[in-house]
């Protein structure tokens, strides 16, 4: 900057201010990359999980044969569905573990059912994939259980 013949060194206070403000906008884009990656997998996979109950929940009303959803190992399985119909078996990323069963069918409206899903990584986050037995199956923190439910 020159001002009267003479150069003056330094920065503004609008220069200062305007890198600052970049350096601010970098820090939380940073931190919300940052998110924990076990939590977002466990939230991804139980999404998955809820579609997957809800596909095989109307597979079993048109065929009008019941179809079992339980966890084995490091997957799960639908017993009752076979061939074109069958779905996924296997969680999308390492690390999942589920507990419980449901019966998705051939009736319309069932009992109320859940499944708790947890990371290895951080066994104390948990998420349920649950339906009342009228509602489409839902995911909610926790593990908190309906009435009657063990």
């Amino acid at each position: 900057m020159w001002v009267r013949g003479t150069s003056v060194k330094g920065f503004t206070l609008l220069e200062l201010l305007i890198v600052v403000a970049i350096m601010a906008v970098a820090t939380a884009g940073v931190s919300f990359a940052l998110r924990d990656s076990s939590q977002t997998q466990l939230e991804r996979e139980a999404q998955r999980l809820a579609a997957l109950l809800e596909s095989g929940r109307a597979q079993s009303r048109v065929s009008g044969y019941p179809v079992m959803w339980r966890a084995v190992g490091a997957g799960f399985v639908f017993e009752g569905l076979t061939g074109k119909s069958a779905l996924s078996t296997t969680w999308l990323g390492s690390g999942v573990q589920a507990k419980g069963a449901v019966l998705l069918g051939p009736e319309p409206i069932l009992q109320p059912q859940q499944i708790r899903l947890t990371s290895t990584e951080q066994p104390q986050r948990s998420l349920t994939v649950y339906t009342d037995g009228v509602r489409p199956f839902a995911v909610r923190s926790g593990d908190s259980t309906f009435a009657g439910q063990p």
